[in-house]
């Protein structure tokens, strides 16, 4: 299994909104970004990924599943950037701030400030244990 964050801009999409998706989930979509559009290719049926609230919020505040991987973009008409679908698992029983994250010397090297602005990006398995710790998983 591997380990992803995506984002999401609460007024946009928020965990709230993904929650009430239910097992069906929702397709990721409108991501422009080819970095960001490798990874969702390489994300799997299974893969776990945080829901990180970004602009408002700066937020881990959730975990989603992958349960469709990806595909093309309905949203995109240049045929170029794929999505994949994602539900809700579980929220974090504490959000994990940004400036937790930032505090936190062992998740210095984590994506999420090297590449602030990505927004799909791998996350560890030594980072998403100790974010889920720190969420009180």
């Amino acid at each position: 299994m591997a380990y992803w964050l995506v984002k999401s801009e609460p007024s946009v999409w928020s965990w709230d909104q993904q929650v009430a998706k239910g097992a069906e989930g929702e397709a990721w979509t409108g991501v422009r970004n080819h970095s960001a559009k490798l990874h969702m290719v390489a994300m799997r049926r299974g893969d776990r990924a945080f829901f990180y609230h970004s602009n408002e919020g700066k937020e881990i505040v959730g975990i989603a599943e992958i349960i469709r991987e990806a595909y093309p973009d309905p949203t995109d008409a240049s045929g170029k950037f794929v999505c994949v679908d994602i539900k809700a698992d579980k929220p974090l029983k504490t959000p994990v701030t940004l400036a937790a994250v930032k505090a936190e010397p062992r998740l210095a090297d984590m994506a999420l400030l090297k590449y602030s602005r990505l927004s799909v990006q791998p996350v560890t398995a030594e980072e998403w244990k100790l974010v889920c710790k720190m969420g009180g998983l």
